[in-house]
């Protein structure tokens, strides 16, 4: 299904804060990697399960019955969303750092001194610090290294997984330069050596479409409020593997998967917003299944997001004394996320400027600290990020690409 201009507008009323102003300016939301704007309709969800049936889970009677089945449509449609083959390698939490760091101690239980792990230097810090952590415990953890382009240098890879490493923790796509990792590469490696492949897909899940089989990763983490959700963290883990690790629980939680990795009680309503932001984004697509559906809607948002970020890229890039990091976007396996440095201007100053006419953008590292240590950014205050959603236009790109050429001016 398309996803042009007379889409994009039509969305945008679902979005209520998109109505907001300042200055006698309207927002354009363009941080939307550290966290979209949520639909009326993930508002009503969210609201709805307060107003009618907020109650704890598995006891005897009506409002904890629904709250029980709730959470269930949730991972069924989770599961959709992630071509997971069943609701039962979907297990929540209070945000993806948190899964991660308690999945860490329990693959930590499976490893002895000597071990290795791979991670990158583009990652995330919530696919980097939880794995080394681990280094007290006499876990080897090794870094692929990034390439000035903002890619990942394959042939290090290759050489950094061994026959000692145990797991391969790397990121779909970069929260801070766009890139998309040639993960079936690092499935590929870790298959070789047998090693477990973890993907952090937290910035790769409201661009493009998820097949975690196709992927055959044995775990992959995102999180809800990255595609027009709340706050929930969200881990897929391989038939069968779940089971198999000691994770960190009460002896009262459940032992089976995906329940022996939740700790305490769930956030409930949060969680039916985040099926509510699910069916959303099914909305707009075409087919008889949700997947059907999610798949189709991803490829047209996908499409509109490219052409918008590519047009911000492209004009920006020409600009004197403004440099455009990562890849262009020649290629459509690239997320819409453009950061830039502007000659003389620190990255903080130009969000403030900017965020005063109404253009919400963010500066620094965005927790993608160690690449932007590598590429030399860290003491000019990292970069100013720029990301596209379903909702932007190509109107806001004008307006910041006006606001940008400002401040390449002074």
């Amino acid at each position: 299904m398309a996803f042009g201009p007379s889409e994009c507008e039509r969305c945008r009323r679902d979005f209520p804060a998109l109505g907001r102003e300042i200055n006698g300016r309207r927002l354009a939301f363009l941080d939307g990697p550290a966290g979209t704007q949520v639909p009326n309709q993930v508002i009503d969800a969210v609201a709805g399960y307060y107003r009618t049936c907020n109650a704890n889970t598995h006891g005897a009677f009506i409002t904890s019955r629904e709250s029980d089945r709730l959470i269930h449509e949730t991972r069924e449609a989770v599961a959709a969303f992630l071509g997971a083959p069943s609701w039962r390698e979907v297990s929540f939490g209070a945000n993806m750092t948190t899964l991660n760091f308690s999945l860490s101690q329990a693959l930590a239980r499976e490893m002895r001194p000597g071990d290795e792990i791979a991670i990158t230097e583009l990652d995330h810090e919530a696919n980097r610090g939880p794995w080394l952590a681990l280094r007290e415990r006499g876990i080897t953890v090794r870094e692929v290294a990034l390439r000035r382009d903002g890619t990942l240098d394959y042939e290090d890879m290759r050489r950094k997984i061994t026959d000692r490493t145990k797991l391969v923790a790397v990121g779909y796509a970069s929260n801070a330069l766009g890139t998309v990792n040639d993960v079936p590469l690092a499935r590929e490696l870790s298959r070789e050596v047998g090693a477990w492949l973890l993907v952090d897909a937290v910035h790769y899940a409201p661009h493009f479409s998820l097949d975690v089989t196709a992927l055959d990763a044995d775990f992959l983490l995102c999180s809800a409020y990255k595609f027009y959700g709340p706050h929930v963290g969200i881990l897929y883990t391989r038939a069968g593997l779940l089971a198999e690790l000691r994770t960190d629980k009460l002896r009262t939680q459940d032992d089976d998967a995906p329940f022996r990795v939740e700790t305490g009680t769930l956030n409930h309503a949060a969680i039916a917003g985040v099926k509510a932001a699910i069916d959303y984004i099914a909305s707009w697509g075409e087919g008889e299944t949700l997947r059907g559906r999610l798949m189709s809607a991803m490829e047209g948002i996908a499409a509109h997001e490219h052409e918008v970020a590519g047009l911000y890229w492209e004009n920006v890039s020409r600009f004197p004394g403004v440099m455009a990091w990562g890849q262009d976007f020649s290629s459509p396996r690239r997320a819409p996320t453009v950061s830039i440095t502007v000659a003389g201007v620190r990255p903080s100053e130009a969000a403030r400027a900017l965020g005063e006419k109404g253009i919400l953008v963010w500066d620094g590292d965005f927790y993608a600290a160690r690449a932007i240590e590598v590429l030399g950014l860290a003491e000019r205050g990292g970069v100013l990020r720029t990301g596209i959603s379903m909702y932007n236009t190509r109107e806001e790109i004008e307006c910041l690409l006006e606001g940008v050429a400002a401040l390449a001016e002074r």
